[in-house]
């Protein structure tokens, strides 16, 4: 046969392909959308009209609640007034302590920690710390009857039970030091100065503040000086974590108040003048 429909088809391999079927298209993935970044927490103090304050109530010239009239005094109490009066805000005092003052800034509870906060390399991983507004050594007190404890050598001793308050600079620094005392971590609501009357402990550790205290309030206490600026740290205001604008105004707040005597004033009120960083 001559025509087409006689002819043998083409190899396959010569067939022109046949056309691809089209493909439903995948349905469009909506945008990322980015969680809304948190109010800035300058802006949330002045719209609430108050200052949240972590304190720990127990320090002795530094934020310390006054048994005889419940009134808080101390640097850190003065200075939180005025941090407060500078952002036309009240102050409110959230009373926390060592162990736990980092978890409530990290939970919103406070907007800054004003209660002689050490600065140590652990607390610098979870908040932020203002410039450094005072320092000082690590301190013993004991007693002035105590026959094992007389001069700084017999602290370290087999047979001497050391204290610090849970939560301090000197819980990670008397776990290093001591060799042979025992250390006693001291958890509220029991105090330093309870375990040395009740003979639980021998001596306590604390700083500048607190030791000075002692000596003006308990007629049996006498604290032993450390050689060398034993345990030196720098102290400063804890604020969270991220807040850029919020640290420039406390660092502000600070540079002020060290320029016009208002930090110079309340270091002088409570026994501080020599402990004061400028």
């Amino acid at each position: 046969m001559n025509g087409a429909w006689g002819q043998a088809p083409p190899p396959a391999s010569n067939r022109p392909a046949a056309p691809a079927k089209p493909t439903a298209a995948a349905p469009a993935r909506p945008p990322a959308v980015e969680p809304p970044a948190p109010p800035e927490r300058l802006a949330l103090i002045r719209s609430r009209g108050e200052l949240t304050i972590c304190i720990w109530p127990d320090y002795f010239a530094v934020s310390y609640r006054n048994p005889r009239n419940s009134e808080l005094e101390g640097i850190d109490i003065d200075m939180a007034r005025a941090l407060a009066n500078r952002l036309l805000v009240q102050p409110r005092f959230v009373d926390t302590n060592f162990a736990e003052f980092m978890d409530r800034l990290e939970a919103g509870s406070c907007d800054i920690a004003m209660t002689g906060v050490g600065i140590s390399a652990a607390r610098q991983q979870r908040v932020a710390f203002s410039k450094p507004y005072m320092t000082s050594a690590v301190y013993a007190v004991t007693t002035r009857e105590s026959n094992r404890i007389t001069r700084w050598d017999d602290i370290d001793t087999v047979g001497t039970v050391v204290a610090v308050a849970v939560g301090t600079l000197m819980e990670p620094l008397m776990r290093r030091s001591l060799k042979a005392a025992e250390l006693l971590v001291v958890r509220p609501p029991r105090t330093l100065e309870s375990e040395i009357q009740a003979g639980r402990a021998d001596a306590f550790m604390s700083d500048f503040a607190y030791t000075r205290r002692m000596l003006s309030v308990h007629d049996w206490a006498r604290v032993i000086e450390p050689p060398d600026r034993f345990g030196e740290a720098l102290y400063a205001y804890a604020l969270p974590r991220g807040d850029a604008s919020w640290l420039a105004e406390v660092n502000n707040f600070l540079t002020v108040a060290k320029v016009d005597g208002t930090m110079a004033r309340a270091g002088a009120r409570h026994g501080l003048s020599g402990a004061l960083v400028y």
